[in-house]
């Protein structure tokens, strides 16, 4: 098929039609916008003229690259103008009907060669190529908000879609300099049928008043290195397109991880549909704007739980990496710090490894050779929990196993003083069941750390129903006093972060097991359409197939949701010793070092 592409027409000029024209003009292509409303297209031309400037200005493209750009697009109000299109791309609403319609005019309008593209990221493509009379030259094309700046498009083909015409727009789309990844034809595709469902998780998880809005959002944000949390990326994508979304993922799939939450349909019927209304699930400073302003349900800057305890000295339960980094982020606050292994042998090795990782701070610059020295002489090390009789805060960081951690804890609490605070880092055992096994469970709180702990900014503060209120202030004042963030969770498994993580990940692997796309494509989609810093199968394998397993089990157990059941393929990869980065395979193969 030696379609050339050089005009195009788009239909539909909201913010992404908007989008995909000026990627098509700047590529040196012919652009028809075609919108049945002046104000659109007025809005598009300006958009075009002011992106365009920034751009120059910028110094991405010359002035004259941008009066050629400017000469190339033109607008108008009926499909007629699109006859002379190779490729129509459109992009109305989400709505068979209006998208039905868009392609029966268009079919008696187009020549019999030109490819018809819809933009859909939650119809099905083969229903509307099938309402075509050329479903072979029907396919999807689903750019990224914003289109100038998002690099993944996703190439979806139908049962119907001839082979020749997905090869032309995959070529267009590198032409672009787009990344295409070839998906095939299921609501939400690769991208947003990940997405979706973990903002919909997200949803489900503030309606039901487990954490504040502001609590999830940074969490997300700071414990997986997200560029927006996502109750504000709901807002941003628009609540009633993301209930859209996930109803027709949900009609497909009739997975309750994609049944849409009460609180999106809720906020929808009131117009409380996100930046677009200028409220969602934040206010923002105007219909469109993009400031958050302080309404009713905004935290009162400096408001903590009351008074808490005085701390001036840490134990720290463990000689693993956690243990390690923890204890360091402690001494460089300031903070005596008695760091306890099994035995000395243990211990001195885990001050070892801190003292590797302020002599890599100090090289890099991010720290002097007087504080290395004065973060070293903080730290103490001991062979037994003995030696925390005076600690003010004992901190677990022990293997991931409730008796081990059980039995920790019991013997805490004939050794630290009274008063004594005692955190466990668990990330996914009940904090209440290790509280338990102590005299004192009001002194129990957890304190979730992140790997590695010199790093990560977020710490989940998990208390339970038995957790004292001074000491939950407690543990937010030394949060605020190591510099890390902290946020409130109740005690139920996976917290926030790996609670709306693992899901999103076990579908991942669910999506390679149907042989619906690869994992080099799944990766690619996540980093380049959602910002993720690593691809689904590169952190898996990074935090290692046995913990994932675990965690996957733990929420599977609790929540009771089918939807969780961990992937079968997840569950082979580690009963056959492939465990990731560490065994040197995983989802993939890795060199030995």
């Amino acid at each position: 098929m030696d379609t050339p592409l050089s005009t195009i027409a788009v239909v539909g000029l909201g913010t992404m039609g908007t989008g995909i024209a000026e990627v098509l003009a700047l590529a040196g292509r012919e652009v028809i916008g075609i919108d049945i409303s002046e104000a659109a297209a007025l809005g598009a031309v300006a958009s075009l003229e002011a992106s365009t400037a920034r751009a120059v200005g910028r110094g991405r493209i010359t002035e004259e690259e941008r009066a050629a750009a400017l000469a190339r697009f033109r607008t108008a109000d009926t499909l007629q103008a699109a006859a002379d299109a190779e490729l129509v791309i459109e992009v109305v609403p989400e709505s068979y009907e209006i998208k039905q319609q868009v392609f029966r005019e268009l079919d008696a309008v187009v020549s019999p060669t030109t490819i018809l593209a819809t933009g859909t990221n939650a119809l099905s493509v083969t229903r509307l190529a099938a309402e075509s009379q050329r479903p072979e030259r029907v396919l999807g094309l689903h750019f990224f908000n914003p289109a100038p700046a998002m690099k993944l498009v996703e190439v979806v083909s139908s049962v119907l879609t001839a082979p020749p015409a997905v090869e032309t727009v995959t070529a267009l789309a590198r032409e672009l300099g787009k990344e295409p990844v070839a998906v095939g034809d299921r609501p939400g595709f690769v991208a947003d049928g990940l997405l979706f469902g973990y903002l919909n998780q997200a949803a489900a998880m503030y309606e039901a008043n487990y954490a504040s809005r502001e609590d999830i959002d940074a969490a997300m944000k700071l414990g997986c290195g997200l560029p927006m949390g996502p109750l504000a990326l709901l807002d941003l994508i628009g609540i009633d397109t993301a209930r859209t979304v996930l109803e027709a993922m949900y009609a497909e799939s009739h997975d309750r991880l994609h049944a849409p939450a009460p609180i999106l349909g809720q906020l929808s019927s009131a117009g409380l549909t996100g930046r677009k209304a200028g409220r969602g699930f934040y206010t923002y400073d105007a219909p469109g704007g993009q400031d958050v302003v302080p309404d009713a349900l905004t935290p009162a800057a400096g408001a903590e739980a009351g008074a808490g305890r005085a701390v001036a000295s840490v134990g720290v339960a463990g000689s693993g990496t956690m243990a390690s980094g923890i204890a360091e982020v402690f001494a460089k606050a300031g903070y005596g710090v008695v760091l306890a292994a099994r035995t000395q042998e243990k211990a001195d090795l885990a001050k070892g490894r801190i003292a590797t990782s302020l002599e890599r701070s100090v090289s890099k610059g991010r720290l002097s050779a007087e504080a290395r020295d004065e973060t070293l002489a903080r730290i103490t090390v001991a062979g037994s929990l003995d030696a925390f009789a005076e600690v003010d805060l004992a901190v677990e960081a022990v293997a991931e196993d409730l008796e081990i951690k059980q039995q920790l804890f019991a013997a805490l609490d004939k050794v630290c003083r009274p008063g004594a605070v005692l955190a466990t880092t668990t990330s996914s055992l009940p904090v209440v069941a290790i509280a338990r096994a102590t005299a004192r469970p009001e002194d129990v709180i957890g304190m979730h750390f992140f790997n590695p702990a010199p790093a990560m900014k977020l710490v989940e503060v998990v208390r339970t129903v038995l957790t004292a209120d001074d000491v939950h202030a407690t543990v937010r004042a030394v949060c605020a006093k190591i510099r890390k963030h902290p946020v409130d969770c109740g005690d139920r498994a996976g917290f926030i972060v790996n609670a709306l993580l693992f899901p999103y990940l076990n579908n991942a692997i669910k999506m390679v097991e149907q042989h619906y796309a690869s994992l080099d494509d799944i990766d690619a989609a996540m980093k380049l359409g959602g910002g993720y810093p690593m691809g689904p199968f590169e952190l898996l394998d990074v935090v290692g197939l046995d913990v994932s397993l675990a965690i996957e089990k733990v929420l599977h157990k609790e929540f009771r949701d089918p939807g969780l059941a961990p992937a079968p393929l997840l569950e082979h990869l580690v009963a056959a010793g492939c465990l990731g980065r560490k065994t040197g395979r995983g989802f993939r193969e890795y060199a030995r070092r």
